[in-house]
């Protein structure tokens, strides 16, 4: 898993408003840092570094709430929510598929074909999860989530 950026600490006399919008573009710039090569389901780790990015992300907005303004807060929220909700779906296959490989490798061999089975019907569905993860990662898509969440950290900076 790839290491979160360092994110320098609180200085007491930083404006609680400015600290926020430090952390949280901080932690939305590795959202987007994370975004290539996530639909690739053979490197699935590309996939789990974005999800955890997106939930940092979701963290530290939740906790600065307060320090954006209410309605372009929420609605950044929802999009990084949303974003967060399709690669989790994803990401439970990936797990679910990767647990199974493993049992299926050592079990008896008159259960095998039917992990086996089991493991090929579960890669369909992360397929299809793979599928509607696609519009959450196209360019156009990514570039007006990132400039909705760089509007939101001035708003708070300001």
């Amino acid at each position: 898993m790839a290491r979160p950026r360092e994110v320098p600490g609180f200085d007491c006399d930083e404006p609680f408003a400015a600290a926020a919008a430090r952390i949280v573009g901080v932690r939305a710039m590795e959202v987007f840092e994370h975004s290539h090569g996530v639909l690739d389901m053979d490197e699935i780790e590309h996939l789990h570094d974005m999800r955890v990015a997106t939930r940092r992300l979701r963290a530290a907005m939740e906790v600065f709430e307060t320090c954006f303004p209410r309605k372009r807060f929420r609605k950044g929220l929802k999009k990084v929510k949303a974003l967060a909700d399709a690669l989790g779906k994803r990401r439970d296959h990936d797990v679910e598929i990767g647990f199974l490989a493993k049992v299926a490798a050592e079990a008896p061999e008159a259960d095998r074909e039917a992990l086996r089975s089991l493991v090929e019907s579960l890669r369909a569905e992360q397929r299809q999860a793979n599928d509607e993860l696609a519009p959450y990662l196209a360019e156009k898509r990514l570039r007006k989530l990132r400039r909705r969440l760089e509007k939101l950290v001035k708003a708070a900076g300001e």
